[in-house]
C-alpha cells in the first residue's frame, strides 16, 4: 500500500516553464483524499521550490539539494541536514572559481553564487525558464571561500553548470568533471541542463527519503517515488514503487517499476 508519494520537480511535476500543470495538482489532491501524503523530492533549495502554483495541495514535507536536507513546510523549518566537509568545500572552490563556470551554492535552503559567475549564466543554453531559475533569488557574493568561512555557514550542495563552444564541447566540463570525481567524500550525480551537482558522500533523495520514513513511522516499501534524472536514482531504487518519466534519462528508466 502506498502511503507517501515522492516527487521530483524539474523534468516531472513542473513543465518547461517551471509551472505546475491543473491535472498535476488534481491527482496530487485525490491522492490526499485517499490519505497519501505528498512530498516534494527536488534538486534545489528550499527557496526554489513553486509553492504559489502548489496551492490547495498539503504537502508537509520537502526534501531538497538532492537530499541534503528536509524541510517542513508549515515554518520552512529544516529537521534533516548533511552538508559537505568545509574542507573540501574550500578546497573544491579553490579549483572551480579558476574555471569557466557558473556555481551555485545551497546554504540554509537558499542559493548563493560567486558574482564572477553572473556573466557565464548569459552563455548557457538553457530554456527562459533555466535562465530565470539560475539567477531567482540569489545571494551574490564576492568572496565564497571567505563568506562561508566569515558567517559559519554550511553547504547543502553544489551545482554547476556549463556553456557549450562553437563546437559544441561544454567549456572546462570534463577537466572538471574529473577533478571532481576523484575527490573522496562527495557524492556526484546530474539533473541535466548541462550540469551536475555535488554533495557529501552517501547523499541523495533516497537516504533522505529513508530517514523521513523513519520519523513519519512507516517502510520505504510504503513510497512512491517519481522522478526524471540521474538525482532521482537513487530514490528511485529505495523506493517500494518508483516511476520514471518518459523524458527520463534511460538509466532511470531502467531501474524504475513504471
Amino acid at each position: 500500500m502506498i502511503k507517501v508519494i515522492a516527487i521530483d520537480m524539474d523534468g516531472t511535476f513542473l513543465d518547461n516553464n517551471r509551472r505546475v500543470l491543473h491535472k498535476n495538482i488534481e491527482a496530487c489532491r485525490k491522492a490526499a483524499e485517499k490519505g497519501v501524503m505528498i512530498v516534494v523530492s527536488t534538486g534545489s533549495p528550499y527557496t526554489h521550490i513553486p509553492f504559489e502554483w502548489l496551492k490547495g495541495v498539503d504537502i508537509p514535507y520537502a526534501i531538497i539539494a538532492n537530499g541534503a536536507a528536509i524541510y517542513l513546510t508549515g515554518d520552512a523549518k529544516c529537521i534533516y541536514e548533511e552538508c559537505i566537509p568545509t574542507d573540501l568545500i574550500n578546497y573544491i572552490l579553490d579549483y572551480a572559481l579558476n574555471k569557466d563556470v557558473h556555481i551555485d551554492l545551497f546554504i540554509g535552503g537558499r542559493g548563493y553564487s560567486p558574482k564572477k559567475c553572473r556573466s557565464v549564466i548569459d552563455k548557457l543554453q538553457v530554456s527562459k525558464a533555466r535562465y530565470d531559475y539560475l539567477l531567482q533569488d540569489r545571494t551574490w557574493i564576492e568572496q565564497p571561500i571567505e563568506y562561508i568561512k566569515q558567517n559559519d555557514l554550511f553547504v547543502q550542495k553544489i551545482s554547476m553548470n556549463f556553456y557549450p563552444d562553437a563546437d559544441g564541447v561544454f567549456v572546462d566540463k570534463d577537466e572538471m568533471e574529473y577533478f571532481v570525481r576523484n575527490i573522496k567524500g562527495i557524492n556526484f550525480a546530474t539533473s541535466g541542463y548541462g550540469n551536475f551537482e555535488i554533495t557529501k558522500e552517501g547523499v541523495d533523495k533516497g537516504t533522505a527519503m529513508e530517514k523521513l520514513c523513519e520519523r513519519i513511522g512507516i517502510s520505504i516499501s510504503e513510497v512512491m517515488a517519481i522522478g526524471d534524472s540521474l538525482n532521482d536514482l537513487g530514490i528511485i531504487k529505495k523506493a517500494g514503487f518508483g516511476v520514471a518519466m518518459g523524458n527520463a534519462v534511460p538509466e532511470v528508466k531502467e531501474n524504475a517499476d513504471y
